[in-house]
């Protein structure tokens, strides 16, 4: 189940928010000594997302000093992975007198950290990650040693797993309860793929950790070329180095087929466009060749089979119910 918790420390008298949030860091992350020139009247907001083994927790805080010493780290969790994702300011990082500074284009591991500090100034918004090893589909060892690494999300692996976290921590009202589990699965193979390619050992992945690593790599590249009408199944197999019948048999798992979920990603767009109140003046074949249909009569074509109706219906709808939605509350009810 997908279970969402949510802390403001405005909810609490000032006295108690500090002593409130330490407590709830070492609740969802690990035991930790935590100082602050704030607790007086210390700001910070948390949202905790239980994705079935994984959790997730975008959070906003004034500047802290976290302190982990030898015997809080042989406290915490061994079996669990603990990873930061800073969205705005940087984090700085001392380990053995050694000082990193991480940027907000990178994927830090905090299991082996003694002392971890945020820079001063602006309160400090990031993504937490938790997720035990077992999840992680490679070997032991492996593990261990890609979690030393500071990972790069600004391509490959990293920057889908980056672009899944900060959607989660933009809302998650589009996904069901039942997604949760789902989505963690998704988390930790996206993981997996980027501590492989971090070990240059993508041939450690298991077949079914390989084909759904994949997998997510083709659904990105498809969402990113949807208005190139040139994509079809065989221009993606030959992107990503594989058969047009690979392809396929990889889809063969999934809900739709390659053809049939290109298709419907396309319409869903071009859809969203043509009730966007913003764009009511754009030509609709225009729509239609942003998203991939250079012919308008393929696209109402396709759109009128998908929605059971014309995109020019779907538009005056959309038009209609705006305009109702504008008169005042008195002039809907004599209506």
């Amino acid at each position: 189940m997908l279970i969402e918790t949510v802390f403001r420390s405005e909810d609490l008298p000032s006295a108690d928010r500090f002593d409130c949030w330490r407590e709830l860091i070492g609740q969802t992350h690990a035991p930790l000594e935590l100082h602050s020139d704030h607790r007086a009247d210390f700001r910070a907001s948390q949202r905790v997302l239980n994705l079935g083994a994984v959790l997730v927790w975008p959070t906003t805080f004034q500047p802290v000093c976290f302190r982990r010493t030898p015997k809080l780290i042989r406290q915490s969790d061994p079996e669990g992975l603990h990873l930061s994702l800073p969205l705005s300011g940087a984090l700085r990082t001392v380990l053995s007198e050694e000082v990193t500074v991480h940027n907000p284009n990178s994927l830090l591991c905090r299991r082996h950290l003694t002392f971890r500090r945020r820079l001063r100034g602006r309160s400090h918004t990031g993504i937490g990650l938790e997720i035990p090893k077992a999840g992680v589909a490679l070997p032991r060892n492996k593990v261990d040693h890609a979690a030393r690494f500071n990972l790069s999300v600004q391509e490959g692996f990293g920057a889908l797993l980056a672009q899944l976290l900060t959607q989660l921590a933009q809302g998650v009202g589009s996904y069901q309860p039942a997604d949760g589990p789902r989505l963690g699965a998704v988390v930790a193979d996206l993981l997996t793929g980027l501590f492989a390619h971090a070990l240059e050992a993508e041939n450690l992945l298991t077949p079914e950790s390989h084909r759904r690593t994949l997998v997510l790599r083709i659904r990105a590249f498809v969402r990113s070329h949807l208005h190139d009408p040139q994509l079809t199944p065989r221009s993606i197999a030959t992107a990503h180095n594989i058969s047009a019948s690979y392809l396929h048999r990889l889809f063969q798992h999934e809900e739709e087929t390659i053809a049939a979920w290109i298709r419907h990603q396309r319409l869903e767009h071009a859809r969203r466009d043509l009730v966007d109140p913003a764009l009511r003046t754009t030509p609709i074949n225009a729509i239609a060749a942003r998203w991939g249909f250079p012919r308008a009569a393929d696209f109402t074509r396709a759109f009128r089979a998908a929605y059971g109706m014309p995109p020019s219906d779907c538009r005056n709808q959309a038009d209609a119910s705006d305009r109702v939605d504008a008169l005042p509350s008195q002039s809907r009810t004599q209506r």
